[in-house]
C-alpha cells in the first residue's frame, strides 16, 4: 500500500467517515493505475508514488464523473510523475 486511507483523508480535509468505502477504492484504482502506467510497484517509502496517488486521489473525488481519466489541471503533473517513476526504476535497474 503506498497510502492509507487516513492519509487520504489528510490530503483531502477530510474529518468524516461517510465516504471511506469510495475512498478506498480511489486509492485502489490510484495504485493500480501507477503499476499499470510504469511496469512496476512502489510502496510507502517512494515519496513521489505517494504523491502521484495523493494527486490521482483528491483528482477523482473532486471530479467523480471522471473517475478513470485525470482532469486537464492535473493531466501534466500525472503525466509528469508517471515518466519520473518509470524512469527512475528503470534506471535503478539497469545500474
Amino acid at each position: 500500500m503506498i497510502i492509507t486511507l487516513d492519509e487520504a483523508k489528510q490530503w483531502l480535509r477530510i474529518d468524516h467517515n461517510d465516504e471511506d468505502s469510495l475512498i478506498s477504492t480511489l486509492i485502489s484504482a490510484a495504485e493500480k493505475y501507477l503499476v499499470n502506467a510504469t511496469g512496476n510497484t512502489f510502496d510507502n517509502t517512494n515519496e513521489l508514488a505517494k504523491l502521484f496517488c495523493f494527486v490521482l486521489v483528491a483528482d477523482w473525488y473532486e471530479n467523480r464523473e471522471m473517475i478513470g481519466k485525470t482532469s486537464e489541471k492535473v493531466r501534466h503533473t500525472v503525466e509528469s510523475i508517471v515518466a519520473q517513476l518509470a524512469h527512475c526504476y528503470y534506471s535503478a535497474t539497469t545500474t
